[in-house]
């Protein structure tokens, strides 16, 4: 059960409007993944370490882009002693 409770609290996030600050975080993680994704298609062929650093822009651009999706703007609950 927990796990669906998890999914839950996800699609709830999602659906929530997202800070400007990680709507460009956001961005700069499709930029990431855009560019590490070309590069990876393109039609020549590339150096070793080129592609390695292109799995890494795209790995880092999609995992940025998620991470930025789900984060909402809500108050930190603080306890009072």
């Amino acid at each position: 059960m927990e796990v669906n409770k998890m999914l839950s609290e996800l699609r709830t996030r999602w659906q929530k409007p997202t800070p400007p600050f990680f709507q460009k975080l956001g961005q700069l993680g499709m930029i990431l993944a855009g560019v590490g994704g070309a590069i990876l298609t393109a039609p020549v062929s590339v150096p070793t370490v080129l592609t390695t650093v292109a799995v890494h822009l795209l790995t880092a651009g999609v995992i940025i882009s998620s991470i930025s999706q789900v984060t909402i703007d809500s108050p930190i609950d603080k306890k009072t002693d």
